[in-house]
């Protein structure tokens, strides 16, 4: 098992029970998702925008246009934060102050550079794009270059990260299980509708079956 070394950065504190450093399991909660918390300072002010992204190995891309703000201003600070979290469930207690819920959430740092070749920026795009649904991107038709040009890509390299998961049930005073008040968990599932087509061309066609298996997994 290879673990991120704990420090003062990324070491977990409140919750330290729930804290996990594996690097394999920080990645599964990586790869079950595509949408990112990235921070930022922009102009004196700390702000955090959701991004799409992928992985790859200790690599993390993100995408944006070559005037993306918060793009530009990691690249000149060299060093931002991520978080991706998937909530899990609502934990129902019997009083206010134990409500809780469940989630598996990952915080990493690290350390960024911009991607300038076409032929990688190209391969990164494709990443991003099959992170939101596998294997869609060789159905696309082909990036025009004007298209690259307007479009920057972002490396970060992994440093450290640690995750933070909570799966259990509800933690309420010893005193308070008689009371008559319902407790439990509601469990969270994110799910796919089914597929709609645009106008034009797609009225007239199947949903493709890579859209469809996705459709599948998540309905």
């Amino acid at each position: 098992m290879v673990e991120f070394e704990k420090t003062k950065l990324n070491r977990v504190k409140r919750g330290a029970k729930r804290a996990i450093y594996d690097e394999k399991k920080i990645n599964e909660i990586l790869d079950a998702g595509f949408i990112a918390q990235v921070g930022y300072i922009y102009d004196g002010y700390p702000i955090s925008i959701p991004m799409a992204y992928a992985r790859k190995d200790d690599k993390i891309y993100l995408h944006g246009s070559t005037a993306n703000r918060m793009l530009k201003a990691i690249l000149e600070s060299s060093k931002t934060s991520i978080n991706v979290m998937h909530l899990d469930g609502l934990v129902v207690a019997r009083s206010g102050l134990h409500h809780s819920v469940n989630y598996r959430s990952v915080t990493l740092f690290g350390d960024l550079k911009e991607i300038k070749n076409n032929s990688n920026k190209t391969s990164i795009l494709k990443n991003i794009v099959n992170q939101m649904i596998s294997n869609h991107w060789d159905t696309l038709r082909p990036m025009h270059q004007k298209e690259l040009d307007r479009t920057m890509v972002v490396e970060f390299t992994i440093t450290s990260a640690s995750a933070k998961i909570r799966a259990e049930g509800v933690n309420d005073e010893p005193e308070d299980y008689k009371l008559p008040h319902w407790a439990g968990i509601i469990p969270v599932k994110q799910k796919l509708e089914q597929p709609i087509p645009d106008k034009g061309y797609p009225l007239t066609i199947d949903v493709p079956e890579h859209i469809q298996v996705h459709y599948n997994r998540f309905k």
